[in-house]
């Protein structure tokens, strides 16, 4: 029997009593028309391709380490940190596990992203919810992922997803991972979704609550808030973020329990101004050119 496609399973889910439409394949845009370059540099070129690969591989070959050798800390941020006073979750003899985002971390959002562009708008939560519903057979895994996450869950170790998707859409986020071959990803055992502890998007609730049952011994993510919320305070500034990020103790982790993953295309890295962006100590203007316009 042919395997049903993931849209006729969500229909499945909804109750719907119609018969599910033709899939459409659209067309691409005019010829001359190009989408952003961050999107063409996240989800067309090589380089991101490779950069990803790298960035599991490194998480692969140091979770394999460690489950030879349980750490006494987690990479989770106990509570009451701060980013000039990091402390660390303890491990116990609690089993091993590894936690990660979803969304341009372990999925790449093709469909969603192609409907922005082609569009010319702005995120929209309608429209992303949306996308969380009937999105699922228009996601791709990103490179190197299910090898890695395969080579992890055969060294021992549990993987799980924390992800902003939102709880009320559990089952369709399910259906996006595993059948992207990702899984097994089940709804409060193996992920993790915005309402399931905490409020709105921030992780790090979710995080203790893993980190309750699990010694996590690597993290992985798109953006610095999938390793602590502390990153995301609104009055930290660009420069202050960049700083906290890569000096001090967090410096240490990047390649040795936490693994960053590409993403020019959206999220809080995505801003500054020209004085956050460039230090006025760095800043060159062409002498054959008069001076700047």
């Amino acid at each position: 029997m042919m395997r049903k496609s993931a849209a006729a399973v969500l229909l499945a889910l909804s109750a719907c009593t119609t018969a599910p439409a033709p899939v459409t394949v659209l067309p691409a845009p005019a010829a001359s028309a190009e989408p952003p370059k961050t999107m063409q540099w996240l989800y067309g070129s090589g380089e991101a391709g490779a950069t990803s690969i790298q960035a599991y591989h490194a998480m692969r070959d140091y979770v394999r380490q460690f489950a030879l050798r349980r750490p006494a800390q987690s990479v989770i941020l106990a509570e009451g940190s701060t980013l000039d006073s990091p402390r660390f979750q303890q491990c116990g003899n609690k089993p091993l596990a590894v936690v990660l985002d979803v969304d341009e971390t372990a999925l790449l959002n093709l469909g969603y992203e192609y409907d922005e562009a082609v569009k010319g708008r702005s995120y929209s939560q309608e429209i992303w919810d949306r996308w969380e519903r009937t999105g699922a057979d228009n996601v791709a895994p990103v490179p190197g992922a299910v090898t890695a996450l395969r080579a992890i869950r055969e060294a021992g170790v549990k993987v799980i997803f924390n992800t902003n998707r939102k709880a009320e859409n559990a089952t369709f986020t399910e259906i996006a991972i595993n059948q992207s071959g990702l899984g097994p990803a089940r709804h409060r055992d193996t992920l993790f979704l915005q309402g399931d502890a905490g409020s709105g998007s921030a992780k790090d609730a979710r995080r203790a609550l893993i980190a309750e049952r699990y010694c996590v011994i690597a993290m992985a993510g798109d953006q610095l808030g999938d390793f602590s919320d502390l990153f995301n305070v609104k009055t930290l500034s660009v420069p202050d973020r960049r700083r906290a990020a890569t000096s001090g103790s967090f410096a240490s982790l990047w390649g040795n329990g936490w693994f960053m993953l590409p993403n020019p295309v959206y999220g809080p890295s995505v801003r500054g101004s020209y004085d956050d962006v460039f230090p006025a100590d760095k800043r060159w203007v062409d002498p054959g050119t008069g001076g700047a316009d």
